[in-house]
């Protein structure tokens, strides 16, 4: 699934869709994440499925030493591209597997976000992303993740959703449609994609993101069997509240022992 995602059509609009998250204000949780949590200072952070660089860009112009980690190629040559033009010093990009990942360097500090660990669908898949993030951690090393959160997933349930991002040459239209395997804890969501110029279709693309939402027993679970201490599970991006049946995203913190 993994290989057929984020391939380079929905790449190229990939920063323009999701110009209106505030990565800045999340950079600035994770922060805060690392001065309540940490055993001391963090300096090196290793952020596994980078996408397009821009948690790794915010941290590493905050001082930070940030290693990115992404599958998809297209995804990390945005990254690389917009990190020669930010002439970012801090941060180096490079294409893995973080379900089978070794660096041979370890961290303080690890980060999976934007629903990363839901990409990885089977039990084997979720553990060996946890277990190459333990092995990437130094002891006492934080790890810290969100993804969707299942109580609140089958209570309110997927919906069509449309949303229309403004570009230079026009605008992209984005159509979203779910559907639920609650058997596997997984949501199938296809994006089609129209790229507009001059009100004209100039490019257009479908991808099916198959994605697991999670529940806190099974968290606790993996995390343990992966070699972290679970610290806390809270609502995201408003990780001080713990999260119910109207939270569909969540945050973890835990820390390798």
């Amino acid at each position: 699934m993994v290989d057929q995602v984020f391939r380079a059509d929905y790449a190229d609009s990939y920063d323009i869709l999701y110009a209106d998250k505030d990565y800045v204000a999340e950079c600035d949780l994770i922060e805060r994440v690392f001065r309540t949590y940490g055993d001391g200072p963090i300096s090196s952070v290793v952020d596994l499925g980078c996408g397009t660089g821009n948690h790794a860009l915010v941290l590493s112009a905050r001082g930070y030493a940030v290693t990115g980690v992404e599958r998809s190629a297209s995804m990390l040559a945005s990254a690389r591209k917009k990190a020669t033009a930010n002439d970012s010093g801090h941060v180096r990009f490079e294409q893995g597997d973080i379900r089978a990942l070794d660096l041979r360097q370890r961290f303080d500090a690890a980060l999976m976000m934007f629903a990363v660990l839901g990409y990885q669908l089977d039990n084997r898949d979720v553990l060996g992303a946890l277990q190459a993030a333990r092995l990437h951690l130094r002891p006492g090393g934080l790890f810290m993740f969100d993804v969707w959160y299942g109580p609140a997933v089958l209570n309110q349930r997927p919906s069509e959703r449309v949303k229309v991002m403004k570009t230079p040459e026009g605008q992209i239209i984005r159509i979203a449609r779910s559907e639920l395997d609650v058997g596997r804890h997984a949501c199938s969501v296809t994006y089609r994609i129209w790229r507009m110029a001059d009100r004209r279709v100039v490019a257009e693309g479908e991808e099916t993101h198959r994605m697991r939402y999670f529940f806190p027993m099974e968290l606790e679970l993996c995390l343990e069997s992966s070699g972290f201490k679970p610290l806390r599970l809270g609502a995201f991006p408003d990780f001080e509240r713990n999260p119910d049946e109207t939270t569909w995203n969540c945050a973890a913190v835990a820390q390798a022992v």
